[in-house]
C-alpha cells in the first residue's frame, strides 16, 4: 500500500516518528507521501525524505491556512516555493486549495493564490494535491475557467456522488481516508462506489481522521489498512486487487519508482 497523504512532520507525530514509520513498514506500506504545508514544513519534509529514501516522498505547497497566515507576504512565500520546487526534491505541489469552513481569506483571494500555485505545477509538470472544504462549487468553477492542464488528486474526498462525477469528468483522482469508515459518511461511500479503478487512491491524512475502530485517536499511516478494507467492502471488490490497483495509481501519479 501507499499512503498518498500524511503529515509525518506534524508535532503530534514528533515524539515517536521513527516508530510510526517502522509500524507503517510492518503493516505493508511501500511508501508514504508526506505533505508540506508551508515553506518551513516542506523543508522538514525534504529532510525526512532524505533520511528515508524511497519510502518517504514529499510535497510542497502553500495551503489556505498558510496563505492566510503569511498575508501580504504571499508573493515572497511563493518565490520561496518556486525555489523549493526547482530543487527537484518534491513529487507534487500541495497541499493547496480552498477552505470556506474557517474564517480565512475571501474566496476570490484564495482562488487567486491557488491559481498561481496551479500555474507553478503546470510549468513543472507536477501533479497537484488539492485541499477543499465547503468550497466544491468555487473550486469546480476555477477548474472550469482554467481549462485542461491541471492534474492530481482531490485529497480527503468528503463530497458526494455529484461532486465526484464532476471532478472525475475533469480528470482528477479522488483519495479516500478514514472518513469512509465513519457511520455518517454514506455520501462519501456512495461516491467511492462510482470512481473508476484507475482514479482511486487511499490515504490517512495522519495524524487526523483515524478510521474506525480507532476513531478519535491519533492517526498514523499503519492504520491505512482499515480504509483499504472498508473501501473494498463498499465497492464489493477483493481487497488484494484494490491494494494493487491503488498502489499502482499512486506510483503513476507521483512517479514513485518500484524498489
Amino acid at each position: 500500500m501507499i499512503d498518498t497523504h500524511c503529515h509525518l512532520t506534524h508535532p503530534r507525530l514528533a515524539a515517536d516518528r521513527d516508530a510510526v514509520i517502522e509500524r507503517a513498514r510492518e503493516q505493508g506500506l511501500l511508501a508514504c507521501v508526506s505533505i508540506g504545508t508551508g515553506i518551513d514544513d516542506a523543508r522538514e519534509v525534504a529532510r525526512l525524505a532524505a533520511d528515508h529514501p524511497g519510502f518517504v516522498h514529499g510535497t510542497a505547497g502553500l495551503d489556505p491556512f498558510t496563505c492566510h497566515a503569511v498575508g501580504e507576504r504571499f508573493e515572497a512565500e511563493l518565490e520561496r516555493l518556486v525555489q523549493l520546487l526547482d530543487s527537484g526534491t518534491f513529487v507534487a505541489v500541495g497541499e493547496i486549495g480552498l477552505d470556506l469552513h474557517y474564517d480565512l481569506d475571501p474566496p476570490p483571494l484564495q482562488a487567486e493564490r491557488l491559481g498561481k500555485q496551479l500555474d507553478l505545477a503546470r510549468e513543472r509538470d507536477l501533479p497537484v494535491v488539492i485541499h477543499v472544504r465547503e468550497a466544491h462549487e468555487e473550486l469546480l468553477s476555477l477548474f472550469a475557467r482554467r481549462g485542461a492542464g491541471d492534474h492530481g488528486v482531490i485529497h480527503s474526498f468528503t463530497g458526494g456522488p455529484v461532486e465526484a462525477v464532476r471532478y472525475l469528468e475533469l480528470g482528477w483522482c479522488l483519495a479516500f481516508n478514514g472518513v469512509i469508515t465513519f457511520p455518517g459518511a454514506e455520501d462519501v461511500r456512495e461516491a467511492a462506489r462510482l470512481v473508476p479503478a484507475e482514479r482511486l487512491l487511499i490515504e490517512t491524512d495522519s495524524p487526523y481522521l483515524a478510521p474506525v475502530p480507532h476513531r478519535g485517536r491519533r492517526c498514523e499511516p499503519a492504520l491505512i489498512r482499515h480504509t483499504l478494507s472498508k473501501l473494498a467492502e463498499v465497492r464489493s471488490e477483493d481487497p488484494e486487487v484494490l491494494r494493487l490497483v491503488t498502489t499502482e495509481n499512486a506510483r503513476r501519479l507521483f512517479r514513485i519508482a518500484h524498489a
